[in-house]
């Protein structure tokens, strides 16, 4: 069977970079399956994803590659192409609230999501059996202040012996370090539920409920030095109102946040996502 490909591409905007991005697909004898492109003309920079299929003429990724880089030189790109579906290797990272976690390993199992998740992370020993059922490796890394380093140089050996290209914190209750958010920048993606920074600490959907909130959400976004504020990749919104009890807004964030995660990292691994300074362009 032919090996579709995934072509991505990020450069200045200007006059007719789709007429040579799909010009070389043409030369190739490719065929383009899906295509989507952006210009944003405030910040001057044009992004595009291109989901094409080899057609008649037999070329290899590496002579694609290849016979792409002169054209990328020309437009000063940064472009990335990719076999269509290939499965990203995945570490997750867990605390004590397992929902976000459970949805990933389902749907990583049934091949809802292009993933495969190759290690789970824990400060805790709460989801051990669950993640050794999906036959998982998985590591206790309990941390303290004292062993904060360590623990996070043990983390970043294991994304090395994993080969990880995405670390996902699935409602992973402690804060990453400056040095180790640098050095994950731009493959971690963390969830977290919307009331920040209005309800902080232990227990937010209760401390919510006693204001009446109206609405319950959740968002996604890559990790940075600044807590809860990297680039937003994907949010949820579910309306609810005064009948609701705290138990009851405790359950739809919960749905929200695994809804938000599973988006961001179906995005990313799909490669449907490219970041501008502290946006994202998200070609669906």
């Amino acid at each position: 069977m032919e090996t579709e490909h995934v072509l991505t591409v990020q450069c200045a905007e200007s006059p007719g970079i789709v007429h040579a991005i799909t010009g070389y697909l043409l030369d190739h004898g490719c065929d383009i399956i899906d295509t989507k492109h952006f210009g944003d003309r405030q910040a001057k920079q044009f992004f595009m994803r291109v989901h094409f299929a080899p057609g008649n003429k037999a070329f290899s990724a590496e002579e694609l590659r290849r016979d792409f880089e002169p054209l990328a030189e020309t437009w000063a790109m940064n472009w990335q192409l990719e076999p269509h579906g290939r499965k990203r290797r995945v570490l997750v990272m867990v605390s004590r609230f397992g929902h976000c976690l459970n949805d990933l390993l389902y749907r990583a199992r049934t091949g809802d999501l292009p993933v495969e998740i190759v290690a789970v992370v824990s400060n805790h020993t709460d989801h051990e059996g669950l993640v050794k059922w999906h036959d998982i490796p998985f590591f206790h890394l309990p941390v303290t202040k004292e062993t904060k380093p360590a623990q996070e140089a043990r983390l970043l050996e294991l994304v090395d012996e994993f080969d990880v290209e995405l670390v996902v914190l699935a409602r992973y209750m402690q804060v990453l370090s400056d040095e180790l958010s640098a050095k994950l920048t731009g493959k971690t993606i963390n969830i977290h539920h919307s009331f920040l920074p209005s309800f902080k600490g232990a227990k937010p959907y209760h401390q919510a409920y006693e204001r009446g909130v109206k609405t319950v959400g959740a968002t996604a976004h890559y990790v940075n030095a600044e807590l809860d504020e990297g680039p937003i990749i994907s949010q949820q919104v579910i309306d609810v109102d005064h009948t609701f009890t705290a138990e009851d807004l405790v359950q739809v964030g919960r749905d929200a946040e695994c809804a938000a995660l599973r988006n961001a990292v179906r995005w990313h691994c799909e490669g449907r996502i490219l970041v501008q300074g502290n946006r994202t362009v998200i070609l669906r």
